[in-house]
């Protein structure tokens, strides 16, 4: 019984120890963080102490939400080799809080043009049309699909010179890059939304869809 016991302790002492999970790396303001410590946090991500040009992963929000016309016309400028990877639309209605949609986005012209409608089809509408929810997800749906201003951020990958060139642009609030080597898919994404002034916190939901 002894060496069975033995043998089972030696065991355990040669077996690997199984690393932690990574923690996800993550792009946005944290919530409840003070949106000009997050600013100021954005504005320090893209300068690379080594001075390498490798691309990255970011985040680009905005001062009001813009429609695919102008991301096009906001990132087409920028070189050939800026990829647009994700939009995030959000239908803006006055003290309502309206769901956050991302669209994956190919890179050419017509998946961007077809991003709302990709939107307004992802929106989950409640059977019972009498619900607030259900009314907020089919006026957003219906805004998203006429191809509103919804586009409340951007996610792309570009070079740290590219996207100190996209923080200049009149209506960008923010630019966030992750380190070089971050992968796809691999971190999350939230938004600095544009009604969020002093503190990354949810907005009233008292209004009228």
């Amino acid at each position: 019984m002894t060496l069975l016991v033995l043998a089972v302790l030696l065991a355990g002492l040669r077996a690997p120890v199984r690393p932690a999970s990574v923690r996800t790396d993550a792009l946005g303001p944290d919530s409840g963080e003070l949106v000009a410590d997050y600013l100021t946090r954005a504005a320090g991500s893209l300068d690379d102490p080594a001075g390498r040009q490798a691309p990255r992963w970011a985040l680009v929000s905005f001062t009001e939400p813009i429609d695919v016309g102008a991301v096009a016309e906001l990132t087409g400028g920028a070189g050939a080799d800026m990829r647009v990877a994700q939009l995030l639309f959000r239908v803006p209605i006055d003290r309502v809080q309206t769901p956050l949609v991302t669209v994956a986005v190919p890179q050419n012209p017509e998946a961007l043009r077809r991003a709302p409608a990709v939107a307004a089809a992802r929106l989950q509408i409640p059977a019972s049309g009498d619900d607030r929810a259900a009314r907020v997800a089919a006026v957003s749906a219906a805004r998203l699909a006429a191809g509103c201003a919804c586009v409340v951020g951007l996610v792309v990958r570009a070079t740290p010179a590219q996207l100190h060139s996209l923080r200049s642009e009149p209506g960008v609030r923010a630019v966030e890059a992750l380190p070089a080597d971050a992968v796809a898919g691999r971190f999350a994404v939230s938004p600095l939304l544009p009604e969020q002034v002093d503190v990354v916190a949810p907005g009233p939901d008292d209004g009228e869809p």
